[in-house]
């Protein structure tokens, strides 16, 4: 049977575009026909036309062509399987068009397939988890830098405080508080009469019991 070249475009919300993925594809020589596309996030490979292709579409000695490795996914350790399984057990090769070393069709032996993924793959690894590393270190890094006003870091750019505003008690809290307290009115009862979600409901009666006991 004669192999198929397939392409994979991925984008991660449905207002996103995939015309550039398409037309790198097409200029590689891809069938319009054979052009799969998903329009999910690339956080784990539990995506509808991906599965699919992967599964039931992909045979020995086809190829999957891909723009770049993140379209493929996100997580690299996830993209490692993948591969693995796409290369050795579908025995389908793989092409990434924006990194000419990840394309085991021009591998001649398996060898040279394993090898060259492997150290591609690792390298992509530790490149993406080093840059997770520097981006929150540059977050912390810019709010142990921010000035404290009142107690709190205040952003240089809008001169507020930064974090989540800390929630306040309703004006009838207090009367609300004490007849959810003696059981004479339900949680639900009290969360409406007082106008809160249950998690802001909940943490204001923790620390209103924690001043009421001091």
């Amino acid at each position: 049977m004669q192999s198929v070249d397939f392409g994979y475009i991925r984008v991660s919300t449905k207002e996103q575009n995939e015309k550039r993925q398409l037309a790198q594809l097409k200029t590689a020589g891809v069938e319009n026909r054979n052009i799969i596309i998903d329009k999910e996030s690339g956080k784990d490979f539990n995506r509808k036309e991906y599965q699919r292709l992967v599964q039931h579409t992909l045979r020995e000695g086809d190829r999957l062509i891909i723009c770049s490795i993140d379209r493929l996914g996100r997580n690299y350790d996830e993209i490692r399987r993948e591969w693995e399984y796409i290369t050795q057990t579908v025995k389908a090769n793989i092409k990434v068009l924006d990194m000419p070393l990840l394309d085991t069709s021009t591998a001649t032996q398996d060898l040279d397939k394993r090898f060259m993924a492997d150290l591609i793959l690792q390298v992509l690894r530790y490149v993406a988890e080093k840059e997770r590393i520097n981006i929150k270190r540059r977050q912390r890094e810019g709010i142990d830098a921010m000035q404290i006003i009142d107690g709190k870091r205040v952003s240089a750019k809008t001169n507020r405080p930064i974090g989540r505003p800390k929630a306040e008690y309703p004006e009838n809290w207090e009367s609300v508080y004490s007849e959810w307290k003696d059981k004479k009115i339900t949680a639900k009862y009290a969360m409406q009469q007082l106008e809160l979600k249950p998690n802001t409901f909940y943490k204001l009666a923790s620390e209103y019991t924690e001043k009421q006991a001091v």
